[in-house]
């Protein structure tokens, strides 16, 4: 009986491992190939860090780092800047009353002119822009709140907006061009330059409002509907202008290759900013002749047609004139972080190498005991 039994479950044993054999073989096909990449047996190299490699590393790293460091903090000094605050704030500012009584429901635009003087002359062309403080540009329902599609001359964004405009979406029952919270608050001072001679003569200075936007946001990114040649009255047709804005969209210029969408204040300032104080460009000053330099030493006035209000948010404007070098405009920051770096690196190589020429060389035998 229990002989039976055995050779019974010996039996369904044998029928199961038989079963079980190709469900084996598939789970065995599964593994990966026996290749050098797949069972990772690829060669690998491994650096030893030892003195010989590790010290000549940091004194090659501190000396090339510190003489470019020198070169792009000397570079940055070298470019002329001066910047003049026009918020009016203090009661003695000429802005002071346009800061107190403007706002964005005003219908009269404030003007206020503030003189100032340039100790140097700026030799080469020199950039003008407009600065603000305490501005979040960065916001994220700010920074979504744009129809792209819309600024690049789609028609039927033009008439439907995207949602994320809202609540600058539509304007009594018409949709706003351009729609969003970035274009609604658009930066819209009007800033002029005047250079007064030492016989008290007045002269402006011309200012160069084109060429200030990238190429590929002007000519890419920004579109007016139906073409640049389009009569652009009659596309805006049935549009409303944004609400903090005075004129609608297709009045901002009299050149038609600088109105509508393409206009370059208006693309300059859709560009949005990473920091809460940024600057934007506003205007060139092109050097006319090669020996007299663009902006003279003497007095000047800045002449402001005062349309945008900060009070509400604390904030603070600005004007910077500026020249710029091969790097660009002033920042020393490129230069200090070169030398810091190079510094440490060549500080770090001399104590290593103390270290290793007082321990390194020791004989370990010696410390053992006879």
């Amino acid at each position: 009986m229990m002989a039976s039994s055995y050779s019974a479950n010996k039996e369904e044993d044998g029928h199961q491992s038989g079963a079980a054999g190709p469900a084996a073989n598939s789970v065995r096909s599964k593994k990966p190939d026996n290749t050098a990449f797949k069972q990772q047996r690829l060669p690998a190299w491994q650096p030893i860090l030892t003195a010989g490699t590790v010290l000549p590393a940091f004194f090659v790293i501190g000396l090339i780092f510190i003489p470019i460091g020198i070169g792009l903090y000397v570079t940055s000094n070298n470019i002329r800047e001066f910047e003049i605050d026009y918020t009016g704030t203090d009661s003695s500012s000429p802005c002071f009353d346009c800061s107190q009584s403007y706002s964005w429901n005003s219908t009269t635009p404030c003007k206020c002119s503030v003189p100032f003087s340039l100790d140097q002359p700026f030799e080469s062309n020199v950039f003008m822009y407009y600065g603000l403080s305490n501005f979040y540009q960065n916001h994220r329902r700010y920074v979504k709140s744009r129809d792209d599609s819309q600024l690049n001359g789609d028609a039927g964004s033009l008439m439907e907006p995207s949602k994320e405009c809202e609540p600058y979406r539509f304007s009594e029952s018409k949709p706003i061009a351009p729609c969003g919270a970035i274009a609604n608050s658009m930066f819209n001072d009007s800033l002029e330059l005047f250079y007064i001679d030492p016989n008290g003569t007045k002269t402006q200075i011309p200012l160069v409002k084109k060429g200030i936007a990238w190429w590929t946001d002007k000519h890419v990114k920004f579109r007016n509907p139906g073409g640049s040649n389009s009569n652009l009255t009659a596309v805006f047709q049935g549009t409303s202008k944004p609400v903090n804005w005075r004129t609608p969209v297709y009045e901002l210029d009299m050149d038609p290759e600088n109105n509508g969408f393409i206009n370059e204040d208006f693309i300059v300032w859709m560009r949005t900013a990473a920091l809460p104080t940024f600057r934007k460009l506003y205007r060139t000053i092109q050097k006319k002749d090669a020996m007299a330099p663009a902006l003279p030493r003497g007095n000047y006035t800045l002449d402001v047609i005062y349309n945008y209000p900060v009070r509400s948010f604390d904030g603070r404007k600005r004007m910077i004139l500026s020249t710029i070098s091969w790097m660009g405009g002033k920042n020393p920051f490129l230069g200090i972080a070169y030398i810091t770096v190079g510094s440490v690196c060549f500080f770090l190589g001399v104590v290593l190498l103390f270290i290793h020429h007082k321990y390194g060389n020791r004989n370990n035998s010696s410390d053992i005991p006879n």
